[in-house]
């Protein structure tokens, strides 16, 4: 059988014209952060593509292709693994609880894998479904809201329970930006953020446990424990301050080639970073980021369905938390957390899943006079 019997020239063509309409200015943005990660990966090796950057090289050239095959996907495919792909991640969270192995005190891997990322793409995809077929009254307030409430909370609780508390922080501000985005009432927001500063002292006092508590007073006054609780905090602030305004030079980081900087290629690759190029790289990675959000955000305003705003506005959202959270975590703005920075970091299912909430954002630019069926209830 020839090639052209196997595609048709319309499909071709019809291949040919989503391609032209993907945007490679996102794209190129994202191969920039993932060249970034891999050279300091292998910086901090130090100077050595093992262990680390070259399996970060290798797996980011794989999201790469997986992120262009999944832009082709049609967003009624993606609407239709909405909740299935919700219902996997909440097994799969389910089930870390029992056989999971701990990482750091938590236990958060199993088969290789830490379900809680997974988790982040298929709530944004179960709530942007959900909102599609909502009217707009409804999603500014009625019972129904009860629903993502639900969908929320549910796998925030069992991240937490892990304990991964910053992880599901990251899964609730998600949530909560979308049910903002999809038209929630301001009235209810504002009561939401009334009663979430209420409850911080029963959190304290009831919720959160000592190592939690720990963290939170080191973020306070990491100076009080210098070699114990706050000895990553103070760490990663030499390691900013050092490099000044232009950097120590590739290669040059003390704080990293010394392993005075913990996890020096996860949650604190970027406080090599700056050791190593300064103020000036660290905005020039930061305005990379920030263009990767714009781009994002703008796909999803152009959206001719509600579903297709919905999700890449969720999938932007939640990239931007975790910039946001790690960059503010190695300043010590926050507390420690666990939070890697999204392609620079290594780990594969942190950057799968990234890779695989770019894909739908750019299906969505792809397909975004597409119409998708809304269904006839949440669960349909």
């Amino acid at each position: 059988m020839t090639a052209s019997a196997l595609t048709r020239p319309g499909e071709r063509e019809r291949l040919s014209s989503k391609i032209k309409e993907i945007d490679w200015g996102l794209v190129l943005i994202l191969c920039l952060i993932g060249a970034v990660g891999a050279m300091m990966l292998y910086s901090v090796a130090p100077l050595s593509w093992s262990p680390w950057a070259a399996k970060h090289g290798v797996r980011f050239m794989g999201c790469i292709v997986l992120m262009l095959v999944l832009t082709m996907v049609p967003l009624r495919l993606w609407s239709a693994v909405a909740y299935p792909s919700y219902a996997a991640s909440l097994l799969l969270l389910m089930v870390v609880l029992v056989k999971g192995h701990a990482s750091h005190g938590g236990g958060r891997w199993i088969f290789g894998v830490q379900p809680s990322e997974f988790m982040n793409v298929a709530l944004v995809l179960s709530l942007a479904r959900f909102y599609h077929g909502l009217s707009a009254q409804d999603a500014r307030w009625s019972w129904k809201l009860l629903i993502p409430v639900a969908l929320i909370a549910a796998p925030m609780g069992l991240i937490a329970k892990q304990p991964d508390l910053g992880t599901a922080l990251l899964v609730g501000f998600t949530g909560a930006a979308m049910m903002m985005m999809a038209g929630l009432s301001w009235k209810v927001i504002v009561g939401a953020l009334v009663a979430a500063v209420a409850a911080v002292p029963v959190a304290i006092k009831f919720v959160l446990k000592g190592y939690q508590l720990d963290r939170i007073a080191t973020f306070l006054n990491p100076e009080a424990d210098p070699s114990g609780h706050g000895y990553h905090i103070l760490q990663s602030k030499i390691a900013l301050g050092s490099g000044g305004l232009l950097g120590k030079g590739f290669g040059l980081g003390t704080q990293s080639q010394l392993n005075f900087l913990p996890e020096k290629e996860t949650d604190f690759i970027f406080a090599s970073f700056a050791e190593q190029f300064g103020f000036v790289g660290c905005v020039s990675v930061l305005l990379l980021y920030g263009g990767a959000i714009l781009i994002a955000l703008r796909i999803a305003s152009l959206s001719h369905s509600h579903f297709g705003r919905l999700a890449a506005s969720g999938v932007t959202a939640a990239f931007a938390f975790y910039v946001l959270v790690n960059a503010a975590m190695v300043m010590g703005m926050l507390p420690a957390v666990g939070v890697p920075m999204p392609l620079m970091s290594y780990g594969g299912t942190e950057m799968l899943t990234v890779m695989i909430g770019f894909g739908l954002v750019e299906a969505v630019r792809v397909n975004r006079y597409a119409e998708v069926a809304s269904g006839r209830g949440a669960l349909l």
